[in-house]
């Protein structure tokens, strides 16, 4: 049986942490940002780490 590939599209979003915590960045931060206060854009900034109920399914697709 072939390996399984990594998700192309996850491989871009997601990286590991030391610890082995999956981050990633916060949406809402592409455009129409005349609207969103500072504090807000600025918050959105910051990476943050995956929540729980979704870990299984990125470390799915990030299959080494």
């Amino acid at each position: 049986m072939p390996k399984m590939k990594t998700k192309a599209s996850a491989k871009k979003r997601f990286t590991f942490t030391g610890t082995g915590k999956i981050k990633r960045r916060h949406a809402y931060k592409s455009h129409i940002l005349t609207k969103k206060s500072k504090k807000r854009k600025r918050n959105l900034g910051y990476f943050t780490i995956v929540d729980n109920a979704d870990v299984k399914n990125v470390k799915e697709m990030l299959v080494k």
